[in-house]
């Protein structure tokens, strides 16, 4: 009875049914807009930094970009790291950094939005 009672406290506890755990990650929203007659190349600067990001950086753990239907150059990227650590390491990366350099005269306009997750515990499929 004792090992059946520790069993389920120690995965109610590792399931956070017995309060909040600190969450640590960083998630945020990057709101561009993007100059239209470089939205391509743009695009494709992009396409290769998230890829890199998401495939070499464990901190990583999300960058999803969209862009809206009626105005392709206005984006959006839900960016979701580790923790502040995973994001100090993610901008100092040479993927990033070629992102950064190359697209700086594509960008228009750039808004970065902090945020709390509703659902901390949700997982992204």
């Amino acid at each position: 009875m004792k090992t059946t009672t520790l069993l389920i406290f120690s995965l109610l506890f590792s399931l956070n049914l017995f309060g909040q755990q600190e969450n640590k990650q960083i998630v945020r929203l990057a709101k561009l807009v993007i100059d239209s007659a470089q939205l391509e190349s743009y695009n494709a600067f992009l396409k290769d930094e998230i890829e890199a990001s998401v495939s070499l950086e464990p901190g990583v753990l999300t960058l999803y970009a969209v862009a809206e239907k009626d105005r392709p150059s206005h984006i959006t990227i839900l960016e979701i790291y580790a923790d502040e650590e995973a994001y100090r390491k993610h901008i100092q990366t040479p993927h990033f950094i070629k992102y950064k350099n190359g697209t700086r005269d594509m960008i228009r306009s750039l808004e970065l939005i902090d945020t709390t997750p509703l659902v901390p515990g949700m997982k992204i499929k």
